[in-house]
């Protein structure tokens, strides 16, 4: 089994080197990658990788920790690749047509090449056409719902159509292709859809782009109420530690939303560049950030932060301490890489490689259960 290694570099990157230790590129598009020298000992110490997509290269990455001490990356096709959710068992992926389930093939204990400790295969390619899926989490009872940003709803899976609506938001009249407020991010309590996160209350088509700077707000899915608004273009609810995170995009900030004192948005860190993706473990955030499209961050108070810190926007994933807010490891992307999407921690995964639908190596990459005894 060969590795897709379109982006990896000729030598392994090595934590043991000074911060910002850069690795070299082979690729034709230039793509330089720079860490914190010590990321690798942090992910290898608490035995979790991070996946985390880009829909502008295409691709799901994978960070971990090789038995050698250095840091992992891999990587696979996947065209538009955005909302990543599961566990080590099982990955869900929303991609430009189609949601992908992979599963891990390896038993407990079992190890592929002498290197990785969980191969995640493409097993189902659900596909439901061209409507933007942004976020998705995955239900109690095993289904899973997406946030189906062109259509301005919530939907889960169907068995004869693109996809079957569960829940719109009430200032929403029609479901239709028009991405009315810029329906994006997802979060899960208990089991069940509980928030989510749009750029504004519009109900006309792409009437989102005039509101960024202050119309954002989050949604109560149970009871169709605003608990939070006058938001910067948020992403990424989580529900962790009993407290509702967002990432405040327009402002570059990540904070929780005091939802028993008017919806207040308490910023923890600013992160130098346009967030979206979000996951949790222990102490520590995972915040993935992208460049701006455009070369500035137009109309929104992201841009005179940069300003006043005199700081360049990042592509990368940072990791906060939820305790203090400082930025403890970190790494980024210069280059052709400029916009990342989604990031999901993986505990119990120590080096983690996917095989793509369309690569060579899922021909000849063959796997199967035991006979019944």
């Amino acid at each position: 089994m060969t590795q897709d290694t379109t982006l990896h570099t000729d030598k392994e990157p090595d934590s043991k080197g000074h911060q910002g230790q850069q690795t070299e590129n082979v690729q034709p598009a230039k793509t330089e990658i720079t860490f914190s020298g010590a990321l690798a000992a942090f992910l290898a110490s608490n035995r979790i990788s991070l996946a985390f997509t880009s829909y502008q290269s295409g691709r799901l990455y994978f960070i971990g920790s090789g038995n050698d001490g250095k840091l992992a990356l891999h990587e696979a096709q996947y065209p538009q690749a955005m909302g990543v959710s599961g566990n080590a068992d099982r990955l869900y992926l929303g991609t430009l047509t189609e949601i992908v389930r992979l599963e891990n093939v390896l038993q407990p204990g079992q190890i592929a090449n002498q290197i990785h400790d969980k191969v995640y295969v493409p097993r189902n390619r659900q596909v439901v056409g061209g409507i933007d899926i942004h976020e998705l989490g995955i239900r109690q009872d095993g289904v899973i719902v997406f946030v189906n940003t062109r259509y301005s709803c919530l939907c889960q899976p169907s068995l004869t159509h693109s996809f079957k609506p569960i829940w719109k938001p009430d200032f929403i009249t029609k479901l239709a292709p028009e991405d009315r407020c810029h329906l994006n991010g997802l979060a899960m309590k208990d089991g069940q859809p509980k928030y989510v996160t749009a750029i504004c209350r519009s109900d006309v088509i792409d009437g989102w782009r005039d509101r960024r700077h202050d119309g954002g707000i989050i949604i109560d899915v149970e009871s169709d109420k605003i608990v939070a608004n006058g938001l910067s273009m948020p992403h990424s609810p989580r529900w962790y530690q009993d407290k509702l995170w967002v990432l405040n995009s327009g402002s570059g900030e990540l904070g929780w939303i005091d939802i028993d004192n008017d919806g207040v948005f308490n910023p923890i860190a600013f992160c130098p560049g346009f967030l979206r993706g979000l996951s949790f473990y222990g102490q520590y955030a995972f915040v993935t950030l992208s460049k701006p499209r455009y070369n500035r961050f137009d109309g929104l108070a992201l841009a005179d932060r940069l300003d006043e810190k005199d700081a360049d926007a990042w592509c990368g994933v940072q990791v906060i301490d939820l305790s203090s807010g400082d930025v403890v490891h970190w790494l980024r992307f210069d280059g052709a890489i400029a916009e990342l999407f989604d990031v999901c921690a993986l505990p119990a995964v120590q080096n983690a490689l996917t095989i793509g639908p369309d690569s060579n190596d899922i021909r000849d990459f063959i796997s199967m259960e035991p006979l019944p005894v």
